[in-house]
């Protein structure tokens, strides 16, 4: 299973050469979840840049793959990562949700590096 974060998403929208490093995760649909912090940030980011209509095309892409609300379980856990991982409250729901459903998160957040089951790629490579 793969979670793009929000970073990825926006680079793959823009088309912009970081986006090779998330097409794969994003175009496999079948093994995509979609933490819903990341389509409010998805959809927040479009909507400033652009317009609504902009953003809800972009939402209807992240929805192809499989959308994980914050549940009780996701939310107590992220709580945690936060704690201990030092994590922002959005990286922490993203990690948790990856956490709880054996999925690798693919972003280029610096928050994420060292941590199992993150692939952090960087502007250079």
């Amino acid at each position: 299973m793969n979670i793009v974060d929000t970073s990825g998403w926006l680079e793959y929208f823009a088309d912009t050469p970081q986006a090779r490093h998330f097409a794969a995760a994003i175009e496999d649909t079948g093994a995509l979840l979609v933490p819903s912090i990341v389509l409010y940030e998805v959809f927040k980011k479009i909507r400033l840049a652009f317009d609504e209509d902009k953003a809800f095309q972009a939402v209807a892409q992240l929805k192809q793959g499989r959308v994980v609300d914050v549940d009780e379980a996701v939310a107590l856990y992220a709580g945690k990562i936060s704690i201990e991982k030092k994590l922002p409250m959005a990286d922490a729901l993203i990690y948790a949700t990856a956490i709880l459903h054996g999925a690798t998160v693919y972003t280029q957040d610096a928050h994420f590096r060292g941590l199992p089951q993150a692939r952090v790629f960087t502007q250079a490579g």
